[in-house]
């Protein structure tokens, strides 16, 4: 018989999942849906990193997609049920690294002078369809912290991390060549 992990485990066949710390709850309990959706931003993540060329660029969003593991452990925990249990965590050094790409990238851009319309290239519309995500996951995370206790540095990250996926796909519009589109208000 084989000792290998398996992926399925049937204790969720009634609609109930575990939280870290073994507290069972519902599948759409608010903390799931904000774990869940961070690993939507992640897998989407994933698809950009698989999608660019720059090694430099691929390993900066392999340190993004294991921050994003990080901040679902802290949302899959149950602060209670799971006291004493050691979870990845997060620093207020990965939300400045975040800041120091979107600087460098921005040395390189030009002066945004009003919003721009999502789209310009395929890569970049990834990277605009990811911030949107990531938007949402940060409205969810900021929601469950109202009811629950969870870390500040996880809807901070998020916040930063929105931006980054700004600012990245309008560098990679540029780079492949595709063009920004301003958006002019119709107003009379």
């Amino acid at each position: 018989m084989s000792s290998e992990w398996k992926v399925y485990t049937r204790t969720g066949d009634k609609g109930t999942t575990a939280l870290i710390g073994g507290t069972r709850v519902p599948k759409y309990h608010e903390r799931i849906e904000a774990y869940g959706t961070i690993d939507e931003l992640n897998s989407y993540i994933g698809l950009i990193r698989d999608s660019v060329s720059n090694l430099e660029l691929k390993d900066v969003l392999i340190e993004i997609q294991d921050r994003l593991f990080s901040v679902e452990s802290l949302l899959a925990s149950d602060s209670e049920a799971g006291a004493g249990k050691k979870l990845p965590p997060v620093y207020d050094d990965d939300v400045a690294l975040l800041e120091k790409y979107i600087d460098k990238m921005n040395e390189q851009l030009p002066e945004l002078k009003s919003f721009v319309l999502p789209g310009g290239s395929p890569l970049g519309s990834h990277c605009h369809i990811a911030r949107c995500i990531c938007r949402r996951a940060e409205r969810i995370v900021i929601h469950v912290a109202t009811k629950y206790e969870v870390d500040p540095i996880c809807s901070k990250y998020l916040n930063r991390l929105s931006d980054y996926l700004f600012v990245l796909a309008r560098k990679l519009t540029i780079d492949e060549g595709g063009k920004e589109i301003p958006w002019t208000p119709k107003v009379q």
